[in-house]
């Protein structure tokens, strides 16, 4: 993601097939990072071309589709170890105590915690419990429910067990029924989503009914169950619960309960068995197919012809590449709820996607818990953006204290708990807090879990603009999650007196741990420019600070026992950086300067060993001097790698879609079994070159039913890769009037240029499989040598269209 105004319609990576099980990278016969697949790769960021807020729903759900499973019990330790007084010792034993201490709460013999309230008796849970086991609609549960929960937590507030914190009366959970949309804004998307049931803090429930009037055991008795007055917001839910009614008769509860071990429920987990509506099917092998039917390219011969005559045609008609996949099993499918278009959904997709709006309310949420109800089980699943956790179910009914043992975790959770970062803090004027701004905090206490890039200065005043028109922001539940916020800073301000005009940027987002982190990329960015002074100074983008919170996804699967743990462990950065503005506002020779900057900038980088990796529209930015001079700057680090780096790094793709080499797309590529070399990213900046040419005019993004190729955005890679073959052959007919022709020319002449090395690598190719099926000797590497880098750059920078737009420039 890059620094600068976001662009409405520029994607920041698109889906793509699953990742290959791979034990370790590095030793692996491996030659370059499989992509992995999911909302991650679809959803950089929400203004992706040709994907609207709703169409991020089936890549929501092959997240989902790989969800790590783990026994209750262990999810339960991990969540009692949370709310502990000492959390960072493990305290073994935990949950065997908590589960004795509820049981009075279970047997009807606790009352609400520092009052005698008969409605909030803990004898009324079982009454609640006799009337959610009758028969009836699914919407009739959700009442006894509601009370089931609020009772118990009025009463669960005194119970104490040793070594555990008091009830958090901060925070102050309260179960509420939710019946209207809760909205919320994506840049210029709007998404609306109504989840059944949500936990939120006490007092965002008071606000939810402005006339209710005072009484505290009224609303958490019957209040809470009813609709509200006002529309709840994403930004106050701490977790959702969705339900599912399948059985008509349920066992009735128990007359008394006892501590048992734990029972399966049947099913033990929720699993998905079909693959993604509206998405690529995913094969035994795990990679991609789609079924959308896309006309064969003509013969190589007779594209190259067709361009030579520039016959004029319309551009091809978008065909979608949407199909429907059988319906899953009915006991997990739900009712459709506002904001999705299929008629049937997966409880635990709806149960995603609020997640995915719980992510995009709060700026770096470390990690979520919902919760799913199906008759008298309930799910706990656990969101981070190294995946998804979900734990085996408990049934409520039989297994009342675990259960309680559940809410009394919960209880005692302070914000941070819940997964809301406490580094990022609301700003006040005065007694008012200031709307959409917030300010990174560290105290002395948190320099121990953070690492700052700069020890001196220290960390930083730095105020962020969360609601600014130029924010650039993630949707969706994996994956480094970039957002890109201005900030201001006196501290910066004072150091860097140059950026004062153009002001600061904060990019956000969780690296993998495996990875050669971005400001050590940087480093070594930093060290070329000093050398190359003509093609990477002021070429690149300017560090102001940075700084990792370590505090490793991988800590909550190392602690549930999952297996291998570490891989794809993700950590926190922020990164500030002088504010960038987007290639796309660019148009003609302006447009053309500032790429061709960017290619020679991305090639001196390669050579002295920084590989860039992502090269796409938003990762190419610009800047104006004091002279008015256009200075084009690669930008975006954070998938690029180092040449002295053996193996391909952590668990993430390296590119974007859209703009892949079509080597990279094929199915070898998707299972890392091709190389990734310069001429892959020097075909990416072709890619863009035609992306921008074919849907901006004069900066500005077309319409969407004006403008070709929105369904690059949203195809697997193969199937994208189909789709750019496809138009690297007939090309011609996506020429419009009102194209520069300069920069047509361009464009006509560089896919020349690529066609024609696309047929001569199939022909090598296809003699090097030939002559190793004769015993003529083992295939070779792809590899490259700097001249080769030259000589290929070469083919482009020699075209007449090219050397009329470099004599045009000043």
């Amino acid at each position: 993601m890059s620094p600068g105004k976001a662009q409405p319609g520029e994607p920041g990576s698109s889906s793509t097939p699953q990742r290959p099980n791979v034990a370790g990278l590095a030793g692996s016969s491996l030659k370059s990072t499989p992509n992995s697949r999911g909302a991650a790769t679809v959803s950089d960021h929400i203004s992706l071309v040709g994907v609207e807020v709703e169409k991020i729903r089936p890549w929501i759900q092959r997240d989902i589709e790989q969800a790590k499973t783990c026994p209750v019990d262990a999810m339960l330790q991990v969540l009692l170890q949370r709310a502990s007084i000492d959390h960072k010792t493990e305290q073994p034993g935990l949950l065997e105590r908590c589960l004795e201490a509820v049981l009075p709460v279970c047997n009807g013999r606790v009352k609400c915690a520092g009052k005698d309230e008969p409605k909030l008796h803990s004898s009324r849970i079982k009454k609640a419990l006799d009337r959610y086991v009758l028969p009836g609609v699914e919407r009739k549960y959700y009442e006894p429910f509601i009370q089931v929960t609020n009772i118990a937590l009025a009463c669960l507030a005194d119970i104490k067990v040793d070594g555990m914190r008091a009830a958090s009366a901060k925070v102050d959970i309260l179960c509420q029924l939710n019946d209207k949309e809760i909205c919320q804004e994506h840049q210029d998307k709007k998404s609306r989503r109504k989840p059944d049931v949500v936990i939120l803090p006490f007092q965002s429930s008071l606000k939810a009914f402005p006339n209710d009037g005072n009484d505290d055991a009224r609303h958490r008795f019957e209040t809470a169950a009813k609709p509200t007055e006002e529309p709840l917001l994403w930004t106050d839910v701490l977790a959702s619960i969705e339900f599912k009614r399948k059985s008509k008769v349920l066992a009735r509860p128990r007359f008394s309960y006892t501590v048992k071990n734990y029972v399966y429920t049947k099913p033990d987990y929720l699993r998905l068995e079909t693959a993604a509506l509206d998405g690529p099917v995913a094969t035994a092998s795990g990679l991609s197919q789609t079924q959308s039917k896309q006309p064969e390219p003509a013969p190589a011969s007779l594209r190259r012809s067709a361009r030579v005559a520039e016959s004029s045609q319309n551009a091809p008609s978008k065909s979608s590449s949407k199909r429907k996949a059988a319906e899953s099993v009915e006991s997990s499918r739900k009712r459709p709820k506002v904001g999705d278009t299929d008629t049937k959904l997966d409880v635990t997709v709806q149960t995603g996607l609020y997640a995915a709006e719980m992510f995009a309310a709060n700026v770096a949420v470390s990690h979520l818990l919902n919760l799913i109800v199906i008759d008298d089980v309930v799910w706990i699943w656990y969101y981070d953006r190294q995946g998804t956790i979900q734990c085996s179910g408990i049934n409520f009914i039989d297994d009342l204290p675990r259960f309680m043992v559940l809410l009394y975790a919960f209880q005692r959770f302070d914000l941070e708990d819940w997964g809301r970062n406490k580094h990022f803090k609301e700003v006040k004027e005065g007694t008012c807090v200031k709307e959409g701004v917030l300010r990174f905090d560290l105290r002395p206490e948190d320099l121990e879990d953070v690492e700052l890039g700069d020890v001196e200065l220290g960390g930083v005043d730095l105020e962020i603009h969360t609601s600014d028109e130029e924010r650039v922001t993630h949707y969706g539940l994996k994956g480094r999650a970039t957002n890109v916020f201005p900030v201001t800073s006196e501290a910066l301000a004072k150091k860097f007196p140059e950026i004062e005009e153009d002001g600061m940027v904060a990019k956000i987002f969780w690296g993998e741990e495996q990875r050669t982190s971005e400001p050590e990329i940087l480093s070594k960015v930093f060290d070329i420019a000093d050398k190359e002074k003509e093609t990477v100074k002021g070429h690149v983008p300017q560090l102001l600070w940075h700084c990792k919170v370590k505090n490793p996804t991988s800590a909550v699967r190392k602690a549930l026992g999952l297996a291998d743990p570490s891989k794809g462990s993700r950590v926190l950065y922020i990164l500030v950086f002088r504010k960038l503005r987007p290639i796309t506002e660019l148009h003609g020779e302006d447009f053309f300067n500032v790429w061709r900057q960017c290619i020679l900038c991305h090639l001196a980088l390669w050579k002295g060993g920084v590989h860039h990796r992502d090269v796409s529209p938003p990762n190419m930015m610009y800047y104006r001097t004091k002279n008015g001079v256009l200075m084009g700057v690669l930008n975006d680090y954070d998938l690029s790698s180092l040449a002295t780096t053996p193996g391909p790094q952590g668990n993430e793709r390296t590119g974007t879609v859209p703009f892949m080499a079509l080597d990279l797309l094929s199915l070898q590529g998707q299972r890392g079994e091709v190389e990734h070399l310069y001429r892959h990213d020097l075909e990416s900046f072709m890619w863009v070159l035609a992306w921008v040419c074919l849907r901006y005019r004069n900066g500005v993004l077309l319409p969407r039913e004006t403008r070709p190729l929105d369904e690059w955005a949203t195809l697997d890679a193969v199937a994208c890769g189909e789709k750019k073959y496809f138009f690297m052959g007939n090309f011609l007919g996506y020429r419009t009037s009102d194209i520069k022709p300069c920069m047509w020319d361009l464009v006509a002449d560089c896919f020349d240029i690529l066609d024609s090395d696309a047929s001569d690598n199939r022909r090598s190719r296809n003699k090097q499989s030939r002559q190793s099926k004769a015993g003529a000797g083992e295939q070779t590497s792809a590899g490259e040598s700097v001249q080769d880098m030259d000589d290929f750059l070469h083919k482009f920078t020699s075209t007449e269209s090219w050397i009329r737009l470099s004599n045009s420039l000043p």
